[in-house]
């Protein structure tokens, strides 16, 4: 191998290795979902439909002032009542609401000051996603199939293969090739 080869092939290991930690640091996620409540003063939550499994908790936070949120339908046998008080109860900026969902369905909610155009929908599934349309959809997860990996292991075992290829480049420039290693004439 002479040194264009190797350096080509040393970018490129650099490259894919550093794809796969910036991947990686993407499939964190979080056990809850959050909307936020009159982003930017808008009439909406955003977003208007989560999808979550049973067990995990949706967190609302207000960015605006003067909303509510009214159960409108869920499923059978679930309790969901909202926020607290009447459906004239209002709170502002900043204030948090959150509930576990427990029972598979839909659940429908809105701002009762706000209704119709303000509504939104919590979909409890046992993917926690959103059907897929038979077009592609989400890149899999490697935790959900059994395999743990971490994105620090990610990025420490990346910038070892950036070192130990630099430090290989380094010896290979400032000392040559081994007359024997190129295989040519």
């Amino acid at each position: 191998m002479n040194r264009r080869e190797f350096l080509r092939t040393g970018a490129g290991a650099t490259a894919v290795a550093a794809a796969a930690t910036a991947s990686t640091a993407g499939t964190a996620s979080a056990q809850a979902a959050e909307v936020t409540v009159g982003p930017g003063g808008d009439f909406v939550f955003e977003p208007a439909e989560v999808y979550v499994k049973p067990g995990d908790t949706v967190k609302w936070v207000w960015d605006s002032d003067r909303h509510n949120i009214q159960v409108l339908n869920q499923p059978d046998g679930e309790s969901w009542e909202g926020t607290e008080g009447d459906k004239s109860k209002t709170y502002d900026t900043g204030h948090e609401y959150e509930f576990t969902f427990e029972t598979k369905g839909t659940y429908e909610y809105q701002c009762f000051p706000h209704a119709p155009s303000m509504a939104g929908k919590v979909v409890v599934n046992d993917s926690g996603e959103a059907p897929s349309s038979g077009g592609g959809g989400k890149e899999a997860d490697p935790e959900h199939m059994g395999v743990p990996i971490q994105a620090h292991f990610v990025g420490i075992a990346t910038i070892l293969a950036i070192f130990v290829s630099l430090m290989f480049t380094f010896f290979l420039l400032k000392y040559g090739e081994s007359p024997h290693a190129s295989g040519g004439d």
